[in-house]
């Protein structure tokens, strides 16, 4: 399971804005941190691992959805056969 905050992990939404200033080198940076997140869920998941991602945005700012709904997700994730879990928050426009 991991806890991925948004900005550092270049979620898309509100908490990740790229910074004004050295904005190529914050890019790159970001990039190769998503990169690297998505090598190493393929390689836990091709030695029979199941991967959970929780981004920031669903406890925190003005899309979360709450601990509660988080632990719910996770726990419903835990006892069933889905490979993969993410949990974020509402998105502009999303129905739940």
């Amino acid at each position: 399971m991991f806890v991925n905050g948004c900005f550092w992990h270049g979620h898309d939404c509100h908490l990740f804005r790229l910074p004004a200033t050295r904005t190529e080198w914050w890019r790159d940076k970001i990039e190769a941190t998503k990169a690297r997140d998505s090598a190493q869920c393929a390689a836990l998941q091709n030695d029979g691992w199941r991967v959970g991602t929780i981004w920031e945005c669903a406890m925190r700012g003005r899309s979360r959805i709450g601990l509660d709904e988080v632990a719910e997700r996770c726990a419903i994730w835990l006892q069933g056969n889905d490979e993969r879990l993410e949990v974020y928050g509402h998105k502009k426009g999303a129905t739940v």
